[in-house]
Parts: structure tokens; C-alpha cells; sequence
């Protein structure tokens, strides 16, 4: 009876030891990996899917992350044909006296638009935000409210920028998930990837002390991790080292954001950190592009019997790996529409969905404008039909 009692006793220990240990590992399984900062984001550029987040929506100084607006509203201007890329730029009194890291231009020069561009994109030059800036709003003042007014529109919720540039300003903040909002606008500007992803380059400045200003890529993951495609560092002693990163690999791109980490190295280990987990796990899935035919529909008493319809914007999707193949493609149009029809008027839609769950959805519009069929146009079709055409 003992040596049973005893044997009993050992079996119960042996079991409460194997289900503590089955905890243990559990619990190490399902621990979240923490970042070393005060906040942190990982979303995905194509849907704007958050994969990882801390303190995402808390208000932070971000010092020069600031210029990816600055660069944005750039971009913007260009792409709307406000500006080119070589339209020269007078450097203010103002501009040349930012200090902190900068081209140094100097009052009176000229430069131009790219010049600035890959001031700001690879040196991070306060001097040239500045001279931007009032070369597009005619003051700095005008331009940071143009700033403001975008992120409003970027639903930048907890973001309120007081310069162009990220130096110490009261009141000058952002969060990590209004960053990578913006970040994620500024990467739809292909040709702004060129000066993010360049690592040394050149640019003459002056008049009176003329120098030819060796730049160096701030954003050291350039060269460092796969795919790195931007975006920007910022450091001040307030903010601490800053940096929005993203990365592309085949259909996918990731943004990671780190705000408030402790040095320069962290800054870009932790960021390294994020866009591999995101790698690791999730791929994204073009499933058709802006513009992508989708076929035809009918049109009811319209001049052209059929109106061609196209997608009204990219779709992507994003799944955890090995859950490609699951993905169902769905387009849903009418079989007749009546005229008249209005180019870019929404048909239908295409849904995407996951064993069942929606995870994408686009508009189909139309192609162009069809205008309702006159009665000579009716006539002349029913005649055609009566010749046998």
C-alpha cells in the first residue's frame, strides 16, 4: 500500500511538471515580441493592414521625420504640374539660417527643385524644406498650414506640425500610425524612390563660399536590409532617434515606424525587426490593377451598344503565408445598364474574399462617357438589323 501511495505520489508530481512546463512554453508561444521604443507600427502599404502596433496613436515629437509631409506636398505639386523638377528656386535669408543638418545654402542662390528634394530625401537639410516650402505656399507659415490641412485629409488624427523640417518646436507632433500614413501616401510617388534608395550623391551650393556638399543617406538600412525602399530618419535630444522604414519584396511592401527609441542603432535594428516579422508571415496579392479591363456591359438606348468597364483602383490583399491559394476573386456587374453613362460612373464591384470573409473590395466604373442614343441613332440601328448586319 505504501509503495503504491508512494508511486501515486511520483506520477502526480511527474504530471503537475510536464502541464507547468506545457504552460510555460505556451505562454513564452503566445508572448508578443515587445520593441525597444516608446511606440511602434508595422502596417502594410498596399491595404493599410496594421500588424503590429505600440502606443500607435500617442503624440510624439518626430523631429525629422517631419519632411516625409514636406516631401509629400512636393510630390503632389509635381505630379499636378504646379511645379517640375527643374524649376529654380530663390534661397530666403530665412531658409539659409535653419542650422542643424543642411545643405548651406545661402541667401540669394538658386537651386532647384530636385536639388532640394535630394537635399531633404538623402542629407535631411532643414535650409532646403524651408526654401521649398516657400517656393510652393510663398511663406514656411503658409506651407505648414498646407501640411496641417493634408494630414487632416490623411486622417492624421493626432498630428500637428508647427515648421517644415522637425526642428524643436512646441506644440510640433505626430504618432507612429500618422506617420505611417503619410509614409504610405509618399510611396505612391515612384519617382521620389529614387532619392530614398540613393545612398551617396552630390550637390553644388553657395555663392560666396561655393562647395560641392558630398551627401550621405541618413536611413542606413538602405544599404543594409533587403529591399529597403525609404523613408526617413529624425533625431533630437526631445525625440530621441526616429525612423519610419519600408521595404519591398515581390508584391508586398511594409512600413515599420519607430518613435522615441534610445540610439541610433536600436532605431534601425528594431525597425529591421518588425519588417521581418512581417515578411516572415504575410504576403500580399495584386489582384488587379488601376485600370484593369473587367469586360463589358449592355447599354440600354445608348449611342455604342456596350460600355467597357475597368477597375477604379489597385487592388491587393494581404494573408498570412500559404493562404494565397484560398483567395476568391469576385465581379459583380449588371447585365444592362441604361444610357447615359458618365466615364469613371461606378457598374459594379469587385469582391475578394478569405474561406468565405471579405477582405478587399473595389468599385468598377466605366470606361467613358456613352450618351444616350438619339432617334436617328435608334433608326439607323433598326435598319442595319433589317439588312441583316
Amino acid at each position: 500500500m505504501k509503495k503504491f501511495f508512494m508511486k501515486a505520489i511520483f506520477v502526480s508530481i511527474v504530471i503537475t511538471m510536464i502541464f507547468s512546463n506545457c504552460i510555460v512554453v505556451a505562454a513564452a508561444e503566445n508572448q508578443a515580441f515587445d520593441v525597444n521604443a516608446k511606440a511602434a507600427i508595422l502596417m502594410d502599404a498596399s491595404t493599410g493592414t496594421i500588424l503590429y502596433e505600440k502606443n500607435i496613436h500617442e503624440a510624439l515629437p518626430p523631429a525629422s521625420v517631419t519632411k516625409i509631409m514636406t516631401m509629400l506636398l512636393t510630390m503632389e505639386a509635381i505630379a499636378e504640374n504646379k511645379i517640375t523638377l527643374q524649376d529654380k528656386v530663390v534661397v530666403s535669408e530665412r531658409a539659409s539660417s535653419m542650422g542643424g543638418t543642411q545643405l548651406y545654402l545661402e541667401p540669394g542662390e538658386m537651386k532647384t527643385v530636385e536639388d532640394l528634394i535630394k537635399g531633404m530625401a538623402i542629407r535631411s537639410a532643414n535650409d532646403a524644406c524651408v526654401a521649398i516650402g516657400e517656393h510652393l505656399a510663398g511663406s514656411e507659415e503658409g506651407f505648414v498650414e498646407q501640411m496641417n490641412a493634408r494630414a487632416k485629409e490623411l486622417g492624421m488624427e493626432n498630428t500637428h506640425f508647427v515648421n517644415t523640417n522637425g526642428l524643436p518646436a512646441e506644440g510640433h507632433v505626430t504618432s507612429a500610425y500618422d506617420i505611417a500614413l503619410m509614409s504610405r501616401e509618399l510611396l505612391k510617388h515612384k519617382e521620389i524612390h529614387k532619392w530614398l534608395t540613393t545612398w551617396m550623391d552630390t550637390v553644388d551650393v553657395g555663392i560666396k563660399n561655393a562647395s560641392t556638399q558630398e551627401l550621405v543617406n541618413t536611413n542606413r538600412l538602405i544599404r543594409t536590409y533587403k529591399g529597403a525602399n525609404g523613408i526617413k530618419t529624425g533625431s533630437t535630444s526631445e525625440a530621441k532617434y526616429c525612423l519610419s522604414a519600408s521595404a519591398t519584396r515581390g508584391n508586398t511592401t511594409f512600413i515599420a515606424v519607430i518613435l522615441t527609441a534610445p540610439t541610433s542603432p536600436i532605431r534601425f535594428s528594431e525597425a529591421a525587426k518588425l519588417l521581418d516579422y512581417g515578411f516572415a508571415n504575410y504576403s500580399t496579392t495584386k489582384v488587379i490593377e488601376k485600370g484593369g479591363s473587367l469586360g463589358s456591359v449592355l447599354v440600354e438606348k445608348g449611342k455604342v451598344p456596350q460600355a467597357n468597364v475597368v477597375a477604379n483602383d489597385d487592388l491587393s490583399v494581404l494573408t498570412k503565408k500559404g493562404e494565397e491559394s484560398k483567395i476568391k476573386k469576385e465581379i459583380i456587374i449588371p447585365q444592362s445598364i441604361k444610357a447615359p453613362i458618365m466615364q469613371g460612373q461606378k457598374i459594379g464591384e469587385v469582391v475578394v474574399t478569405l474561406e468565405g470573409k471579405e477582405i478587399g473590395k473595389i468599385d468598377i466604373v466605366s470606361e467613358e462617357t456613352i450618351e444616350s442614343a438619339s432617334i436617328i441613332d435608334i433608326l439607323g440601328r433598326m435598319f442595319q438589323r433589317m439588312l441583316g448586319h
